[in-house]
């Protein structure tokens, strides 16, 4: 495998915190999917600040930005049954990481922490 890039990015939990208590901020940052899924967890605000440090830290690694008309719903942070994160993308985002990398196949490698002040992502992007 080689990289093709990688982010890392680190949010102020209680940034998100006071953020999370407008449910705009919640609707046009995240996916049905983990609004959905967020209703499992107790600490709403690590939960909702690990998934915005990840999806910042995505966009850093395709080195697009938000430009581009992407969104930060074009992607969703979730765990597999053992808890492991991972990033699932849209068929949008899909067709321009194809495009850009000019590839077919790829990985996406995610790692969140997060502590009492600051939840952190760091994320690879590896062609396969």
């Amino acid at each position: 495998m080689s990289t093709l890039g990688n982010g890392v990015d680190i949010v102020e939990n209680v940034r998100i915190f006071k953020a999370i208590k407008n449910k705009k901020f919640i609707k046009r940052i995240f996916s049905n999917k983990e609004i959905q899924l967020s209703k499992k967890y107790s600490n709403k605000t690590r939960y909702y600040a690990k998934r915005f440090a990840a999806k910042e830290a995505f966009y850093k690694a395709l080195g697009t930005g938000l430009r581009y008309n992407y969104s930060f719903k074009d992607i969703t942070i979730k765990n597999d049954k053992n808890g492991k994160p991972n990033i699932e993308i849209n068929e949008k985002i899909k067709q321009m990481m194809i495009k850009k990398f000019n590839l077919k196949k790829f990985k996406i490698h995610l790692s969140l922490a997060d502590e009492n002040k600051h939840s952190i992502a760091f994320v690879i992007l590896d062609k396969i």
